[in-house]
């Protein structure tokens, strides 16, 4: 038994009498401790799969279970960071990542400490008082990150969580994330459309198409924990992502955009 299982998953919205299938049978199993890439272009159900296994939407059809229990609704043992980072303008850093703490017993000495442990993880030691206002929007993505963190969940599920960001601030945040998740063990779910930032995070990458959304397949990255953007192996499983899609390297600009 996986850790997590899609069975079967079907979704579909009805609006003004027409039906859109967003989800066609879509079946996956994710092991503990994977980082998972759901990769593919607009359409193709890949935030719908994140927001089911979340917890935030119910397929239509099928399941999906989390350490076998069926999931109904969003769980407090995960949490979700998106492309807008979420923060709270009028706290500070140290209280926006002491935020998800708060329901938590702990006293006030335990929250602050827990919080410059996770602040320092994600390297912004030193910006304890300042205000969201203040910092990039890499640094802002680095506080939801430990805000996240910092309530350890079993599962952070990120949706295109670099999006936003110029590429050199990204290639810095996907470096980080990948080195706290081996750090950390976290069982990671992540949604990209962008082909090497899937090779260079994921453990597998769930290659997805559209209309209707589904799975065409699963790839296996066998890169270990170094990642190195311009080795051999990393632009193998590159390219072999590229025939998936029908692209060429040269294709690759025009896929993004």
């Amino acid at each position: 038994m996986s850790y997590i299982e899609v069975k079967d998953a079907c979704k579909k919205y009805f609006q003004n009498g027409t039906e859109t299938t967003v989800l066609d049978h879509v079946s996956l199993d994710i092991e503990k401790g994977e980082f998972i890439c759901l990769l593919g272009p607009s359409g193709c159900g890949k935030s719908t799969l994140l927001n089911a296994l979340a917890g935030f939407e119910k397929v239509n059809s099928g399941s999906v279970k989390i350490n076998n229990n069926e999931v109904t609704e969003p769980s407090e043992k995960n949490i979700t960071i998106f492309q807008n980072y979420g923060l709270l303008p009028w706290r500070n850093v140290l209280k926006n990542v002491e935020l998800g703490l708060e329901t938590k017993k702990l006293s006030k000495e335990e929250r602050q400490k827990t919080a410059e442990k996770y602040i320092e993880l994600v390297g912004l030691k030193g910006y304890e008082k300042r205000h969201p206002k203040q910092l990039s929007g890499g640094q802002q993505q680095r506080v939801a990150i430990a805000r996240g963190l910092a309530v350890e969940p079993d599962i952070i599920f990120m949706d295109e969580p670099f999006g936003a960001l110029d590429a050199i601030t990204r290639m810095k945040l996907q470096d980080d994330i990948l080195k706290i998740s081996r750090e950390e063990k976290k069982t990671i779910i992540f949604v990209t459309h962008d082909i090497e930032e899937a090779v260079f995070l994921a453990d597998r990458i769930v290659v997805m198409m559209a209309n209707p959304g589904r799975i065409k397949s699963v790839v296996k990255v066998p890169l270990g924990n170094c990642r190195n953007r311009t080795s051999r192996d990393f632009l193998y499983v590159r390219d072999k992502i590229f025939e998936l899609f029908n692209l060429k390297a040269d294709d690759y600009i025009d896929y993004i955009i």
